[in-house]
């Protein structure tokens, strides 16, 4: 029988929120597995941990408590460094606001990620070209954002996120400013990732676009409460 490889491990995971009058638990003693290959989606109510998750995940905060393996290494009492140079080699991120840069266009925002790993020049312009083309959104290398329209922007989204070859995307609400037809088009988007390999994790509150994952996770209070196999 083949091993099953697991990506993420979380055990017992913490994290408090604490001003001086009050704290507040967005992770409590939470545990989950994500294999590499899956399909993740992670729903539940505002306030649940959702977002908290997802940062951790993503190696951009630290959790207060648990472990946190990731391909078969405990990071998470890394430090910021550590983290992030980690994250930079092996997670792409796609967000709701797409988080693109107003300043630079098509092409230099997806070529941005590349540049902060050092990849040489000429094979940058290779591999944002290659992504573009796949994307469909080749024809717009040299817009800005503000001339895209948001299913648009979000194609050249998910182009940043996977120009690096990452072995996990961390999608948060990733249809959540798109209509239908524009929300279906991405949702095959990183189907289609995925079923080249590449681990997603996906935060929504859609029903919908939680239909096109392996499996649901539903939080509440910090807590797994329940999980759905999709068949």
């Amino acid at each position: 029988m083949v091993k099953e490889e697991k990506m993420i491990k979380i055990t017992d995971l913490e994290k408090f929120y604490r001003t001086e009058e009050v704290e507040t638990v967005a992770l409590n003693r939470l545990s989950l597995e994500v294999k590499k290959g899956e399909f993740v989606a992670i729903m539940g109510p505002s306030g649940c941990g959702k977002s908290t998750l997802l940062n951790i995940i993503g190696m951009l905060d630290d959790p207060d408590g648990g472990s946190y393996v990731f391909n078969g290494t405990e990071i998470a009492h890394y430090s910021e460094r550590k983290r992030a140079d980690l994250r930079k080699h092996n997670i792409g991120f796609v967000f709701q606001s797409f988080n693109l840069i107003d300043e630079l266009t098509v092409f230099e925002n997806v070529e941005l990620p590349l540049i902060y790993t050092g990849v040489a020049a000429a094979d940058r312009v290779k591999r944002v070209e290659e992504v573009l083309d796949k994307m469909q959104i080749m024809h717009r290398r040299n817009h800005y954002p503000q001339q895209l329209s948001g299913g648009q922007q979000q194609r050249v989204a998910i182009a940043r996120a996977v120009v690096n070859k990452p072995k996990l995307i961390l999608a948060d609400e990733p249809t959540g400013n798109l209509d239908s037809s524009n929300g279906n088009e991405v949702m095959e988007l990183l189907t289609d990732l995925n079923e080249q390999g590449t681990t997603i994790v996906m935060v929504t509150h859609s029903e919908h676009d939680a239909r096109y994952s392996h499996r649901i996770i539903r939080l509440l209070d910090g807590h797994t409460v329940v999980e759905n196999i999709m068949i």
